[in-house]
């Protein structure tokens, strides 16, 4: 008798024990499920992974199809980069919490800018009123920029933007403050997230129409490939994709959905493949799930490997990897018994460890109520260092492989993202398909059965559904000083006056001239903000040529 077909007779030897088993001792309920809905089966054995090949499918840590990880060793070389979101208020403030973060441990920065400089928009427009320095740092010209980073080291820390329509702009401001400091442009290190496919369908910070925005994608593209060869030019990102509540096959497969996009338009664009691929990041959310979290990021490095191999022919295995920073998930913080949420954010930590993440950010325990405080940010960080330095993790490379659980979830995953894909190419390809609606359905379908599960008690939320107790109200919130908007008004102002008008209506000028034609736009942006030409003004140039985009969704 063969080794299957023994493991066959044993199978059914030990269901027969089991169903004895239920009738004195039910199970807690008929179904199990993951986070995502997928059926959970009693047990997990070799037989739910026949046909699957160990060196096609899983293979060896740093080689494709990158299953078990990016690098050779992992975490046993150094561990991922611990990488606090933060900003707020004014760059003043934001530079102290950022100096406060490192003085902690961090050992990156991640920049969080408000809901105006998002979308393009200086700080005294009138659309401005009531948001300034609110989520996230205000940054209306290289003169804030200057101030964001004052006596931080461009050349020493690794800073990644969350930044997307006007990603172009930042970059940009970035790069004259290292130039300002010293430090030319190819010692930079860091990531913009650039990603403005998933604002369509996720967030809807965007400004411009598709077209005209990957062009600025692709713009990027090109000129970092050259100028600043260390930075990551895109962070396709899944993160939005999941707090808008799609699941983790859906953040998989819409996220990759939009790097093959990007990748198109790039190629498209004459760019080729191996140049710009290695500078290709991803973003993904990390959810209460653990084995599914962790089976989700091992999915997506292995579709995104035959994806880059096989369908654009890239021939470097820099082009293959997927590299990926990690957030906690946000929308799984509650504000009731907020400090429930510091266990919450610990498993979503550990996932994306074992998941093999290049970067993390863990969110602080008042988030669902304001944006965190210092003492909040430190437990935050603390949690990554608890596990880097104390859970053994990080000890061996993907522990988790071999785990007929995990490896059959993984290979679930994949196979689910790839109809998706599949759906997508059908449908033209991801802008097609977000101009169609068809992503968006998809993801207010799935946040839809969620809170109806929530609500129903059947998805279980400790403190928020089931559990709970009487609260006072939370005291000791950070709140932001409402006055920011008139002191960032003022600074606008003061900056108007003294700068060289002459100087920033020429570097305006030529940006027009350059949006016109199909010249790079970078170089022009880079000399506009050198000028201390604002934020608004350059977006406003953009705007003129491109227009801007308002949404039609047809289901």
């Amino acid at each position: 008798m063969s080794g299957n077909e023994k493991l066959k007779v044993e199978l059914e030897r030990w269901n027969a024990g089991v169903d004895k088993s239920l009738a004195k001792h039910p199970e807690r309920r008929k179904d199990f499920v993951t986070g995502s809905k997928a059926p959970v089966e009693r047990l997990y054995t070799p037989a739910d992974l026949a046909g699957r090949e160990y060196l096609d499918d899983i293979g060896l840590p740093g080689e494709y199809p990158f299953t078990r990880g990016v690098q050779t060793t992992m975490y046993r070389g150094r561990f991922w980069t611990m990488r606090q979101y933060a900003g707020f208020a004014t760059a003043e403030e934001s530079n102290k919490r950022y100096k406060f973060l490192l003085e902690q441990g961090q050992t990156g920065l991640s920049v969080a800018f408000d809901l105006p400089t998002q979308i393009g928009y200086d700080s005294d427009h009138p659309l401005s009123a009531g948001e300034v320095g609110k989520v996230g740092v205000a940054i209306d010209s290289l003169a804030d920029m200057e101030l964001l980073f004052d006596g931080i080291p461009l050349d020493k820390v690794s800073t990644s933007m969350t930044i997307n329509a006007p990603a172009a702009v930042l970059l940009a401001m970035y790069i004259a403050v290292a130039e300002k400091q010293g430090v030319t442009a190819d010692k930079l290190n860091g990531t913009i997230q650039n990603d403005i496919l998933k604002e369509y369908v996720a967030r809807g910070t965007y400004i411009f129409p598709p077209e005209p925005s990957m062009r600025l994608i692709t713009d990027i593209f090109a000129y970092c490939s050259k100028e600043v060869p260390a930075w990551n030019t895109i962070s396709i990102s899944g993160y939005h994709i999941r707090e808008a509540g799609s699941t983790a096959v859906q953040e998989v497969a819409f996220t990759l959905a939009d790097g093959i996009a990007y990748v198109e338009a790039a190629i498209k664009a004459g760019l080729d493949v191996d140049e710009f691929a290695p500078r290709l990041s991803f973003f993904f959310n990390a959810h209460n799930d653990l084995f599914e979290e962790v089976a989700k990021f091992r999915a997506a490095r292995r579709l995104w490997a035959k994806v880059m191999k096989e369908r654009f022919g890239a021939k470097s295995p820099k082009s293959w990897m997927l590299r990926f920073h990690t957030q906690t998930g946000g929308s799984t913080l509650t504000a009731q018994q907020p400090d429930n949420n510091v266990v919450r954010v610990a498993i979503q930590a550990l996932a994306a460890v074992l998941g093999g993440t290049q970067s993390l950010h863990t969110n602080s325990r008042d988030e669902a109520l304001a944006l965190p405080t210092e003492e909040s940010v430190r437990i935050a960080l603390r949690t990554q260092q608890i596990i880097a330095n104390e859970s053994g993790a990080a000890e061996t490379v993907d522990p988790l492989a071999g785990s007929y659980y995990v490896e059959s979830l993984t290979n679930r995953i994949e196979d689910e993202a790839w109809n998706y894909i599949r759906k997508i190419d059908s449908l033209g390809g991801a802008v097609k398909a977000i101009e169609h609606g068809f992503v968006q359905q998809e993801i207010q379908d799935a946040a839809y059965a969620y809170q109806m599960d929530v609500e129903s008690g059947e998805r279980v939320v400790v403190g928020l559904n089931k559990f709970q107790v009487k609260e006072s109200a939370p005291e000791g919130l950070l709140r932001v000083d409402p006055s920011v908007g008139a002191s960032q008004t003022a600074k606008l102002k003061a900056l108007r006056a003294k700068r060289d008008s002459s100087k920033v209506e020429s570097a305006l000028a030529a940006l027009k001239a350059a949006s016109k034609s199909d010249a790079n736009l970078m170089p022009p942006i880079v000399e506009a903000v050198k000028a201390y030409a604002t934020l608004g003004e350059i977006c406003d140039v953009l705007r003129a040529t491109f227009g801007e985009y308002q949404q039609k969704v047809t289901i």
